[in-house]
């Protein structure tokens, strides 16, 4: 009779399988990875001086999207206008009278 009040009762058991999982593809679908970490250089990077000045010139002889490189300038350029605008610095400085 005391049985009934000390057995505990057991975890009830699920068997989950995510909606999408495809078993006969790649990997975990738990498993955490970005979706471009294959893509990116910056990722596994060699540690030392020159594995990191080996990626550095890796990177620099990249070429990159040009119209990003321009946006990113105009961005730049309106910021510290702005800024400079915010703290009245007087750009009369720079022309002569």
């Amino acid at each position: 009779m005391l049985s009934k009040f000390t057995k505990l009762k057991r975890n009830k058991k699920f068997e989950y399988a995510p909606r999408y999982y495809d078993d006969k593809g790649k990997g975990s679908p738990f498993k955490m990875e970005a979706k471009f970490d294959k893509y990116r250089t910056t990722l596994n990077t060699p540690r030392g001086l020159k594995g990191k000045f080996s990626s550095a010139m890796d990177d620099m002889k990249r070429e990159g999207d040009r119209n990003l490189k321009i946006r990113m300038a105009i961005i730049i350029g309106i910021l510290v206008l702005i800024a400079l605008f915010i703290l009245d610095f007087d750009l009369t400085i720079f022309f002569p009278n």
